[in-house]
């Protein structure tokens, strides 16, 4: 594993996949800042997707990983603004995120967390993607304040995508191959997003 300043996020790919083709699960796409987490032993750093220190503009989120005993842990996800129906909404985000630090009045953000790289300083990286997350599952049980595990489907994610995608607009999908493992800074053919047709403008979809 590289140093944890230097590390990229695994990047998604965009192409047709077939929502009942056997061996995928299925997470919620959410709209928020690409954000991978290094805590432990009482500290916290998270860094954006693109190395940037962040842990000052999301200080709610750090105390929580703070706090968890234990590491050190790196951990990657999405953080969001979430709505009162749990939906990610970007432009609430981008209003809290420009000033690079809590306010007075600022949008609660939650740090969406779906995938565990380093677990008490093993680097799990080609480990299985669901050995990954029920590690992760059992770290974060219970989730601290400011923090939501992702869940996933394990199949039907074609009925998945037209009555929870479609109706509540959501931003889409992620299909994952169950037993991927985590390939850092690369786009891969393993975890591909499923977008909703206009659900956001296409230059979000950039940030993987």
């Amino acid at each position: 594993m590289v140093k944890f300043a230097a590390l990229r996020p695994m990047l998604l790919d965009e192409r047709p996949l077939n929502l009942e083709e056997p061996g995928w699960i299925y997470e919620l796409k959410y709209d928020g800042y690409r954000m991978m987490a290094k805590f432990g032993t009482g500290a916290c750093e998270l860094r954006t997707r693109n190395g940037a220190d962040a842990t000052n503009w999301f200080p709610e989120v750090a105390r929580s990983l703070a706090a968890v005993p234990g590491g050190p842990y790196v951990t990657d996800g999405e953080v969001c603004v979430l709505d009162e129906l749990g939906r990610s909404d970007f432009d609430r985000l981008q209003d809290r995120a420009r000033r690079r630090r809590w306010y007075e009045g600022a949008d609660p953000v939650a740090y969406c967390v779906f995938d565990l790289l380093v677990d008490g300083g093993k680097d799990i990286t080609a480990v299985p993607l669901l050995q990954r997350k029920q590690a992760l599952a059992d770290l974060l049980d219970p989730a601290p304040p400011n923090v939501l595990v992702v869940g996933h489907f394990d199949s039907d994610g074609h009925r998945f995508f037209h009555e929870a995608v479609l109706p509540l607009k959501l931003e889409g999908l992620v299909a994952k191959w169950a037993t991927s493992p985590y390939t850092p800074g690369k786009r891969s053919r393993d975890w591909v997003k499923v977008k909703r047709k206009g659900a956001v403008p296409a230059e979000r979809f950039r940030r993987g």
